[in-house]
């Protein structure tokens, strides 16, 4: 299968009471909870038009302006979480992708998508929210373990996308860096401190991955 830009989803902040079987009962502010894009819509330097972020620190920026979700794991996922209609949007992010996995995404990885061009930045990194929109506990564990983790984007061209358009890979400049490897690293190559100096060394890694490899290794 192409690689295609499958859907497209933004969100806002929302305040969000407990829900039945949830894993908390305080109230929570996030931007999960995105909704579907019809037409055209414009990718900046800091994300898609009309979405955002909750918390600054950790989420969005330059380095993530756009999140990355595969299609391909639906399946499992629909299956693990006993969640059938589970689809676009599942892990909160801005592009579901068709055809392509984290073992065929390398950092540094150039993607033309409609007039827009996006770099390779990250792997997306699990957090509390994702297991908390889904109400379980053991979710972000179980996505580290298995590498279901998707991935973030730079734009380096700002231009329109739409739900649909293929993409197109335009370079490759880190064959040997996959999304995969990169997750690898991070969660099981802890104490590894060669493979983590190789990968806190990758030019186009984004700060934030680059500042945690480094306090493994000083």
């Amino acid at each position: 299968m192409s690689p295609t830009l499958q859907s497209i989803q933004i969100g806002q902040p929302q305040e969000l009471a407990p829900t039945v079987g949830d894993t908390s009962d305080k109230p929570w502010r996030t931007a999960f909870f995105k909704q579907p894009v019809a037409g055209p819509i414009q990718a900046t330097g800091l994300g898609l038009v009309g979405d955002g972020v909750e918390e600054t620190a950790v989420h969005g920026g330059v380095d993530k302006a756009v999140c990355v979700y595969s299609a391909e794991h639906w399946p499992y996922w629909r299956e693990r979480l006993e969640e059938p209609t589970l689809g676009a949007a599942a892990f909160g992010e801005n592009f579901s992708v068709a055809g392509l996995i984290e073992e065929d995404v390398c950092l540094g990885d150039r993607w033309r998508i409609g007039d827009a061009e996006f770099e390779v930045s990250q792997p997306r990194q699990p957090c509390w929210k994702l297991a908390r929109r889904w109400r379980t506990k053991q979710l972000t564990l179980w996505v580290q373990q298995n590498g279901y983790t998707g991935w973030y984007l730079r734009v380096v061209t700002e231009g329109t996308v739409t739900a649909g358009d293929a993409i197109e890979r335009s370079a490759r400049p880190l064959p040997d860096w996959t999304i995969a490897r990169a997750n690898q690293v991070m969660y099981e190559l802890k104490d590894d401190r060669k493979a983590t100096a190789e990968l806190a060394a990758v030019g186009t890694l984004s700060d934030s991955w680059k500042r945690q490899l480094r306090k493994r290794i000083v």
